[in-house]
């Protein structure tokens, strides 16, 4: 088959995709449950979500299942005056509040912003930032 046939948007890509082509990983899951018409995973649901913001357990372990290698782990719920200083939970806290604070500022409306019940408000909440 030539080159030719392989640019974006030919039949012959449409074809392969057919055959159960491997997808890149970031797309794996996705692709497997549209194609199969089954669920989406936990973490993607209400199911995995923690009513008090982030994800719970069941939601970390689909991640980790659709997601190999990944180093996603609970919250750091701890009050920031009980972790010790420089410590590896404290670090986490510091990073994802500084990260998560820079998204609600500029990624998100103004209306998700004052909504406490928002997700990001939740986890920020949960996070003790």
């Amino acid at each position: 088959m030539s080159r030719y046939y392989l640019q974006k948007g030919s039949p012959a890509i449409f074809d392969q995709l057919e055959q159960n082509v491997p997808y890149p990983k970031a797309h794996s899951t996705q692709r497997t449950n549209f194609r199969s018409g089954s669920k989406s995973p936990a973490w993607q649901r209400k199911e995995g979500k923690s009513a008090s913001g982030g994800l719970n357990r069941k939601g970390i372990a689909s991640y980790r299942r659709a997601n190999p290698g990944s180093k996603l782990s609970m919250a750091v719920t701890t009050k920031p005056s009980k972790l010790k200083k420089g410590s590896k939970a404290a670090n986490r806290r510091k990073s994802f509040c500084a990260r998560m604070s820079g998204m609600k500022k500029r990624l998100t409306s103004a209306k998700t912003a004052r909504d406490p019940n928002s997700r990001i408000n939740k986890s920020l909440r949960k996070w003790n930032c």
